[in-house]
C-alpha cells in the first residue's frame, strides 16, 4: 500500500493537470465555439497529456490525425451506405486500415477506429460529424498549453531514484560483509534473495531519467535543466553495472558460506568501507548534486583493494574483483569518466 501511495503522490500533478485541462477544453469549446456537447475536447486533452511527460507532442498529432481520418471516412460512408452492424464493421475496418497505411502509431490507429464508431452510431447527421475534429483540435491545443507547465519534481526524481539505488548497494555490501564474518547460511540466503529482487530499482531509475528528459524537451520553462538531466540519464548504465556487480558479490559470498570457505579478513572490511562510501554518494545525490565530495572516500577504498591479502580460491577472488568493479562504477557518479575511474584502481598484489 505504501508503494501505491508513493506512486499516486508522484503522479498527483499529472492527474491534476489532466483534470484541469479537461475542464478548460470543455468550457472553451462550449462557450467560444458554441458546441452543445463537446465531449471529445476533454477526451482529447486527457489522452494527449496522459500521466507521462513523454511524447506529448506526438500524442497530440496522432489524436488529431486519427480523429480526422476516422471522421472523414465514417462521414462519407454513412452518407453513402447508412448505418447498421455490417456498415459499422466495414467503416471501422477501413478507417483503421487507412491509419495503418499512413504509418500511424497505435494511438492514431485506435483513434481512427473510435471516431469511426462515434460518427457511425452517435452523430445524427453527416454534416455534424466534422465538429468532432474541431473538438479534437481544441482539446489538443489545450493539452499543448498545459504541457508547458511542468513541476520541478520530475527533474529531481532521477537523482532521488539514483540515491535509492546507491543506498541499496551500500546495504547489500554491508550485509555481505557481515555474512563473510559469520559464515552463517541462513542470513546468506536471505541476503541473496534480497539482492535478486533489485531489478525493479534500475527500471524505476530508467523511467525517472526518461521522464526527466521528456520534461525538458516539452517545457520551454525547464530547458535550462537539460544538461543536468541528460548527465543524470547517462549515469543509469554505471549504476546498473554497480548493482549487477554487487549481486555477483553477494552470490559468491553465499557460495562461500555454503561451502564453509574462509574469506580473507580484509574483504569484509572493504565491503563495509565501500558501503560507507556508497552512503556518502547517496547522500549527495539526494541533495540534488553530483557526488564529488564522496570521491575521496571511494578512492581510499580503491587504494585499499591493492594492498589486501589474496587467495588461491577463484570463487573468493571474484569477491575482490566485484568490489573493485563497484568502486569503478560509483566513481563515475562523482564526475570521473569510465576510463579515469578504472585507472584510479591500483594493481592488486600477488
Amino acid at each position: 500500500m505504501k508503494v501505491r501511495v508513493r506512486r499516486l503522490r508522484s503522479k498527483s500533478f499529472a492527474i491534476a493537470q489532466c483534470s484541469i485541462a479537461a475542464g478548460v477544453a470543455w468550457f472553451f469549446t462550449r462557450e467560444v465555439f458554441d458546441h452543445p456537447t463537446p465531449f471529445f475536447a476533454p477526451i482529447a486533452a486527457v489522452v494527449c497529456l496522459g500521466t507521462s511527460y513523454g511524447q506529448r507532442l506526438r500524442r497530440v498529432v496522432e489524436v488529431c490525425i486519427g480523429v480526422a481520418v476516422g471522421v472523414l471516412i465514417a462521414d462519407l460512408l454513412v452518407y453513402a451506405v447508412g448505418t447498421g452492424w455490417w456498415q459499422l464493421t466495414f467503416i471501422v475496418a477501413l478507417a483503421m486500415s487507412s491509419a495503418f497505411l499512413l504509418d500511424g502509431g497505435p494511438l492514431l490507429v485506435t483513434q481512427s477506429g473510435v471516431q469511426a464508431i462515434v460518427v457511425a452510431t452517435l452523430v445524427p447527421s453527416s454534416g455534424q460529424a466534422l465538429v468532432r475534429w474541431t473538438d479534437a483540435l481544441i482539446g489538443g491545443a489545450v493539452a499543448l498549453v498545459a504541457a508547458t507547465v511542468v513541476p520541478a519534481a520530475p527533474l529531481r526524481r532521477p537523482r532521488e531514484q539514483a540515491a535509492i539505488v546507491v543506498r541499496k548497494i551500500g546495504d547489500l555490501l554491508r550485509a555481505a560483509g557481515d555474512v563473510m564474518v559469520s559464515g552463517e547460511m541462513e542470513p546468506a540466503l536471505d541476503l541473496l534473495a534480497d539482492a535478486r529482487s533489485t531489478d525493479y530499482l534500475i527500471r524505476e531509475l530508467q523511467a525517472a531519467a526518461d521522464e526527466g528528459l521528456s520534461v525538458v524537451a516539452s517545457s520551454p520553462f525547464r530547458v535550462r535543466h537539460k544538461g543536468s538531466v541528460r548527465l543524470m540519464a547517462e549515469l543509469v548504465e554505471p549504476l546498473d553495472r554497480a548493482l549487477r556487480s554487487t549481486r555477483v558479490l553477494v552470490r559468491r559470498t553465499a557460495v562461500a558460506a555454503h561451502h564453509r570457505r574462509a574469506v580473507p579478513t580484509s574483504y569484509p572490511v572493504l565491503c563495509r568501507d565501500l558501503a560507507d562510501a556508497a552512503d556518502a554518494v547517496a547522500a549527495e545525490l539526494r541533495a540534488n548534486k553530483m557526488a564529488v565530495d564522496a570521491r575521496a572516500e571511494l578512492l581510499t577504498v580503491a587504494r585499499a583493494t591493492g594492498a589486501v591479502e589474496r587467495t588461491d580460491d577463484l570463487s573468493i577472488e571474484v569477491v575482490l574483483a566485484q568490489i573493485r568493479s563497484v568502486i569503478a562504477d560509483l566513481l563515475v557518479l562523482t564526475g570521473l569518466d569510465p576510463l579515469e575511474s578504472t585507472d584510479a584502481l591500483p594493481p592488486t598484489k600477488r
